[in-house]
């Protein structure tokens, strides 16, 4: 696919589609309530298209009203054993999820994806959930998809320590958790996304959170709600950059998430030099519009308890440092190694085939700017944001052509991304 290059002005305003992490959540916790939840806002991508599936094959009727999602819960013990293995397609969120959601069922089932998961590490969930009496294997000594497993409905309850920052670990086992038998403890390496926290609360539940400290007591029931997804910081994060980066730009993105613990890439932003505002706050749905312009930017030093707050955002971050004056630093960052492709070389490999200086470093990035970018053939390997990096790079190169290659790997977060594109493009 040829990409839009050499773009003189951006101008528009984006409603942005809904954020992804609640988006899959909504489907879980309205499939684990009792009653008749409906969402609205939802994201249609083929991640979260993986997780409705998997839910419907476990027996959960969910039906799709004018674009309100109607969930007709089960419980947590009305899930049945599924006919056929559940496909979890490209979506880490969606296996290490439902992993923790099956650990309480009493049936064995078999959790696959594409290529892309396949090679992507669930240790991280097999052992703690092994620790509470889960029957559960995967390939090689790193457990990969396909995961074969058998959940018990005499959970022991669990007390661990993460050994890594990740939502997705940790939301797995506060699923598994909610089915324990007594009380469980899980202590964060650093604050990750709370969406599940939150959700927990709004469907009824009780979780107590002391600082990176959890607890859960097992054996809750939730009671169905309506919910209104906000937009995705995750998806605003590419017009963020490209308002900041392509001239005589200024863009409005409607209804994004501001959740505290998801907004890192706005305060990176803000210590870089970037012209950026919020209006229209909603405290409720913890969403905002956000208008963005042309900036001068400085380079600057990105680690620590900030990661976890911007993981998802760092390729495209990864450019918009290509565009400062100065160095940039990302350190800390060592999980961007086993996401949808080595986030790290892959990012490093894109922006210097196009000019860049990037260098990728065992848990980061060292990159040297401003350095204009030149024409160049990109390939996805399957992750949705190195393509969607690549064509807000794109729109900067005034020489060359720039081939993506694989581009519908952005569909599964993102489905009109070229569409919208197109919109500020001609705005």
């Amino acid at each position: 696919m040829k990409l839009q290059t050499d773009v003189h002005h951006l101008k528009g305003s984006i409603h942005v589609p809904g954020d992804k992490s609640i988006s899959h959540r909504s489907i879980m916790f309205g499939s684990l309530a009792q009653g008749v939840t409906r969402v609205y806002g939802i994201l249609h991508s083929e991640d979260v298209l993986s997780t409705m599936q998997a839910f419907q094959d476990l027996g959960v009727k969910i039906e799709d009203r004018n674009g309100v999602i109607e969930i007709h819960g089960l419980g947590f013990k009305g899930l049945k054993a599924p006919q056929k293995a559940l496909n979890m397609g490209n979506s880490g969120t969606s296996i290490r999820l439902i992993a923790g959601v099956l650990a309480g069922q009493d049936f064995q089932v078999e959790l696959f994806g594409d290529d892309s998961l396949s090679k992507r590490p669930m240790d991280r969930i097999t052992i703690p959930l092994r620790q509470m009496g889960v029957e559960i294997w995967g390939q090689t000594n790193r457990d990969l998809p396909p995961l074969k497993m058998k959940g018990s409905q005499t959970l022991r309850p669990i007390q661990y320590q993460l050994p890594l920052a990740s939502a997705q670990v940790k939301s797995a086992l506060i699923f598994a958790a909610l089915q324990a038998e007594g009380k469980s403890i899980i202590v964060e390496k650093e604050q990750t996304r709370n969406h599940t926290e939150d959700m927990i609360k709004q469907f009824g539940g009780q979780i107590a959170i002391k600082g990176k400290e959890i607890q859960i007591v097992g054996g809750q029931e939730f009671t169905a709600q309506e919910v209104l997804v906000p937009g995705d910081i995750s998806s605003a994060a590419f017009w963020l950059v490209a308002g900041l980066i392509v001239p005589n730009a200024q863009l409005v993105l409607k209804n994004v998430g501001i959740n505290e613990t998801r907004t890192g890439i706005l305060d990176v932003i803000e210590a870089m030099g970037g012209k950026i505002s919020l209006t229209d706050k909603d405290e409720i749905a913890k969403s905002a519009a956000i208008r963005v312009e042309s900036s001068e930017l400085k380079g600057i030093e990105i680690k620590g308890s900030i990661i976890p707050r911007l993981i998802d955002e760092l390729p495209i971050i990864a450019l918009l440092a290509t565009q400062a004056k100065g160095r940039t630093v990302i350190r800390d960052a060592e999980e961007l190694r086993v996401k949808e492709t080595d986030r790290i070389q892959v990012v490093a490999d894109a922006l210097n085939a196009m000019g860049a200086h990037v260098l990728a470093t065992e848990d980061g990035m060292i990159i040297e700017g401003k350095t204009a970018l030149h024409g160049a053939k990109i390939n996805t390997f399957g992750d949705h944001r190195i393509g969607m990096m690549a064509a807000i790079a794109a729109l900067l190169v005034k020489k060359g052509d720039v081939e993506l290659e694989r581009a519908e790997a952005i569909n599964t977060s993102y489905p009109s991304f070229f569409k919208d594109l197109e919109s500020i493009c001609n705005g």
